[in-house]
C-alpha cells in the first residue's frame, strides 16, 4: 500500500503521443510530482470533452444547494424546535449532519471539473475522500438506527422506546465504528485514497491487485455496506411484517363481530398510520440499496473483477448516486413529519406551507407522538 508499488507514468511522452492522436489522456495537465498518487488504470483513457467535466460539476453545484439547503433546515428546525427534540429525532439530526458535510465538500469537485482534472491535488483528494468516507459510512449506520428505532417503537410500543440516553449512546457506537474506516485509509496504514473516474472526485483505491489492497476492499464492503443494509433490511422487513399481521388480526375479528372494519374512520383519503409506515419502509430501504449498491458493486468489479469494464464515465454514474441520497433525505426523513411542517410554517411563512394543526395532532396522537419521527 506505499506509494513505492506504483510506478511513475513518464508524463511528457504522454502528453506527446495524446497531441499526435489528436486528443489529450487523463491526467495530461497533472504535474509529475502528483501522478503517483493517480492509479494508472485511468490514465490510459482520453480525456472527456470539456462540456463533460462542466455539466457534472453543474450538477454537483445543484446538488451542493439542494443539500445544504435541506438539511440546513432540518438541523436548524429539530434543534430549535423544543417540541422536535425527542429520542428519536436525534437520529434524524445526526442523519441530516452527516448528508450536510457529505456535500460541503462539493466545491472542491466543482473547482476540479471547471478546470478539467485533479486541480485541487493530492490535499484537496484526501480531504475529499475522508469527509465522503465518515459520511458515508456514518449515514448508513444512522439509517440503521432509524430503522432499529421505527421497528422498536411499532413492534414493542410500550417497552422500546428509546430514551435520550440511549440514542447518544447508539451515536457514540456509530462514530466509533465509522472514524477508523476514514482513519486507516487516510494515513495509509491500511488501504489509500485516490481520484477516480474523471480524476475530479476521490474514493479509497479499489483498483490495485494486492493482498491487503483486496482485503481492505472486502473488509469496508462488509462493514460499510452489508452490515448496515443488513440491519436496514431486517427491520424493516420486521415493521411491514408487523403491520400485515396487525391488519389481518384487525380483519379475523371485525369478521367475528359481523362488521367490515373495527376502524372508525374509513375515508380512503385518510390512510391508517401503519399502511403509511410500511410505504415509508419501503422507499426508504430502496433509496439505501439504489443508492450504494451501484458504488457497491463498482469496488467489488475493481478488486476482484474485470477492471476493463470500469471506464471514467462508468465509475462517475455511482459517485452521483451516493451523492443524490444526500439531497433527498431531509425530505423522506423531515419534510414528511407533519411537526416539522408546522414549525417551518410558523417560522418561516413565506414558505406558504399549508398545514392543519388539528390533523397533525390527531396523527402524533394516534402514532404516539413516535412513529413520524
Amino acid at each position: 500500500m506505499n506509494n513505492a508499488n506504483f510506478s511513475l507514468p513518464v508524463p511528457q511522452a504522454r502528453i506527446a503521443g495524446s497531441i499526435a492522436a489528436g486528443q489529450h489522456l487523463l491526467g495530461w495537465n497533472v504535474p509529475p510530482s502528483e501522478l503517483v498518487h493517480i492509479p494508472e488504470h485511468w490514465l490510459i483513457y482520453p480525456e472527456p470533452e470539456a462540456s463533460v467535466h462542466y455539466l457534472l460539476g453543474i450538477v454537483y453545484f445543484g446538488f451542493f444547494i439542494a443539500s445544504v439547503v435541506g438539511n440546513g433546515l432540518v438541523i436548524w428546525i429539530f434543534t430549535a424546535a423544543k417540541s422536535l427534540r425527542t429520542p428519536s429525532n436525534i437520529f434524524v439530526v445526526n442523519l441530516a449532519i452527516c448528508d450536510f458535510f457529505m456535500m460541503l465538500k462539493a466545491p472542491l469537485f466543482i473547482y476540479n471539473s471547471f478546470n478539467r482534472g485533479f486541480a485541487a491535488g493530492h490535499i484537496g483528494c484526501q480531504i475529499f475522500a475522508f469527509v465522503g468516507s465518515l459520511t458515508g459510512i456514518a449515514a448508513g449506520m444512522t439509517n440503521a438506527c432509524i430503522a432499529y428505532d421505527r421497528y422498536s417503537t411499532i413492534a414493542c410500543p410500550f417497552d422500546g422506546k428509546v430514551t435520550r440516553t440511549k440514542a447518544i449512546v447508539m451515536l457514540l457506537c456509530v462514530w466509533l465504528y465509522t472514524i477508523p474506516w476514514g482513519v486507516l485509509p487516510l494515513l495509509e496504514i491500511w488501504g489509500r485514497f485516490v481520484p477516480e473516474g474523471y480524476l475530479t472526485s476521490c474514493t479509497f483505491d479499489y483498483l490495485t491487485s494486492t493482498f491487503d489492497n483486496r482485503m481492505f476492499v472486502g473488509v469496508i464492503f462488509t462493514f460499510s455496506y452489508v452490515i448496515p443494509m443488513s440491519m436496514i433490511i431486517y427491520f424493516y422487513s420486521q415493521i411491514v411484517s408487523h403491520v400485515v399481521n396487525h391488519e389481518k388480526a384487525l380483519k379475523e375479528q371485525a369478521k367475528k363481530m359481523n362488521v367490515d372494519s373495527l376502524r372508525s374512520n374509513q375515508n380512503p383519503a385518510n390512510t391508517s398510520v401503519e399502511v403509511r409506515i410500511a410505504k415509508a419502509a419501503i422507499t426508504v430501504c430502496f433509496l439505501f440499496v439504489a443508492s450504494w449498491t451501484p458504488y457497491a458493486v463498482l469496488a467489488l468489479i475493481g478488486a476482484f473483477g474485470d477492471k476493463s469494464l470500469l471506464t471514467p464515465g462508468i465509475t462517475m454514474i455511482p459517485a452521483l448516486t451516493c451523492k443524490l441520497v444526500a439531497c433527498i433525505d431531509p425530505f423522506i426523513y423531515a419534510i414528511s413529519h407533519p411537526r416539522y411542517r408546522i414549525e417551518l410554517q410558523n417560522r418561516l411563512p413565506w414558505l406558504a406551507i399549508k398545514e392543519s394543526v388539528s390533523d397533525t395532532q390527531s396523527v402524533n396522537t394516534e402514532a404516539t407522538g413516535q412513529v413520524n419521527t
